[in-house]
């Protein structure tokens, strides 16, 4: 910075910021025996933990719980922040359950990424910044996929289905993810993949491309 000591210019370090948002939950598969809800997650960071800035994924209930059961068995004694309780039966349409449980979600992803330890864990990278499965998040850490971790965020990102579309007038955290996507990881049509998080919130018609 021109005008300032050559120490006050080594004391500037930027502070560095993690916005995560559980978002948008929806009933898919709904009228059906194996409806489930899942929800989006939004993340927009300047820490050089995460590989890609901004994200934008859907994960389901179970995913969360794999999660933090990978993360408990990582990180030895640190302790790992507790999940919304699992209901006795899945009632789909109860809205006061799936917001209550989306608060706790986004409790757990807030508590976690503001751990160092849980944030060596690239399981945690992948469930946040790729639309991968537990199993290809597992072959992907263990070597046995076709990328690295790295390549899996960073393919994810370019493919605009991880895009986010960041509005620097409602500031970090509220930026909307609603443009649609040129093309999605593996062919992904929104129409198609509901899990692919450029299908926009419900109501919200989505060019089709």
């Amino acid at each position: 910075m021109l005008g300032q000591p050559l120490g006050a210019q080594a004391a500037f370090v930027p502070q560095e910021l993690t916005t995560v948002r559980v978002q948008d939950p929806r009933v898919q598969n709904e009228g059906s025996w194996n409806s489930y809800v899942d929800y989006k997650i939004f993340l927009h960071t300047n820490s050089k933990a995460f590989t890609a800035k901004t994200s934008c994924v859907r994960r389901r209930y179970r995913e969360f719980v794999w999660l933090r059961r990978q993360l408990q068995k990582n990180a030895g004694l640190v302790p790992v922040p507790e999940l919304p309780g699992k209901s006795a039966f899945f009632v789909g349409s109860t809205d006061e359950f799936i917001e209550k449980r989306r608060q706790g979600l986004q409790q757990f992803l807030e508590k976690v990424v503001q751990n160092v330890v849980l944030l060596s864990d690239s399981r945690l990278h992948l469930f946040l910044q790729s639309q991968l499965s537990v199993p290809e998040i597992e072959a992907c850490v263990q070597g046995r996929g076709t990328q690295t971790v790295t390549d899996a965020i960073l393919h994810y990102a370019m493919s605009n289905c991880g895009w986010a579309q960041e509005e620097e007038s409602r500031g970090w955290g509220l930026a909307a993810c609603t443009s649609p996507p040129l093309a999605c990881r593996a062919g992904c049509s929104p129409a198609r993949n509901s899990r692919c998080p450029c299908r926009g919130s419900p109501g919200r018609e989505q060019p089709l491309l």
